[in-house]
């Protein structure tokens, strides 16, 4: 089955400015919402629980019949534990990684284990602060030449990454005007 990894997060008004100020929040909700539609009938959906995000796949893969299946795949920190989204109870595949001694060194090893847990095939990053720029950074180190694809019209963290990695990755325009989201990751997301 293919594999899709998504990198998202809606960011926090008291982190770095250049997140917040450019973050569109609706286009971030709806491409986590069509990311999450397009792919759970045909592939594995992994991605690390934010809570800004974890309830929006949970409705879409509620609605879709899909939330104890092996397409939904969440990634949570013990260290979390506490803070958690109450939405994390509908999957039964939860992959609860062991906190280690700082916010930062858990995250890292989050990262490490789902980052390693399949052969991705793909990579989305919508909207995000810092760790959406780690998480593209380690993906293209792990899977160097598989699709990544920043959603800059998200804004945030994605937007800095496609107007970083533009002409390196050969990225298309449509990242950034085009917001008919399913069609759009119909159309960019080879594995689908």
């Amino acid at each position: 089955m293919r594999s899709i990894f998504l990198s998202a997060s809606v960011p926090l008004p008291d982190r770095d400015p250049r997140y917040y100020d450019t973050a569109d929040v609706i286009s971030i909700r709806d491409a986590v919402r069509a990311v999450a539609a397009v792919v759970l009938p045909h592939a594995e959906l992994h991605w690390g629980g934010h809570p800004s995000i974890t309830p929006l796949i949970r409705s879409v893969a509620e609605d879709v019949g899909l939330l104890s299946s092996v397409h939904v795949n969440l990634y949570q920190s013990a260290y979390f534990i506490g803070q958690l989204p109450a939405e994390n109870e509908a999957f039964e595949r939860i992959t609860m990684v062991p906190a280690m001694n700082t916010r930062e060194a858990s995250l890292e090893e989050m990262r490490r284990v789902m980052l390693s847990a399949a052969r991705f095939d793909a990579a989305i990053f919508i909207g995000g602060m810092e760790g959406v720029e780690d998480e593209f950074s380690l993906f293209r180190a792990a899977y160097p030449g598989i699709t990544a694809l920043p959603i800059a019209s998200t804004g945030a963290a994605a937007r800095v990454l496609y107007d970083r990695h533009r002409e390196e990755l050969k990225l298309p325009s449509s990242l950034v005007n085009e917001y008919t989201y399913p069609s759009l990751f119909r159309r960019l997301i080879p594995a689908l």
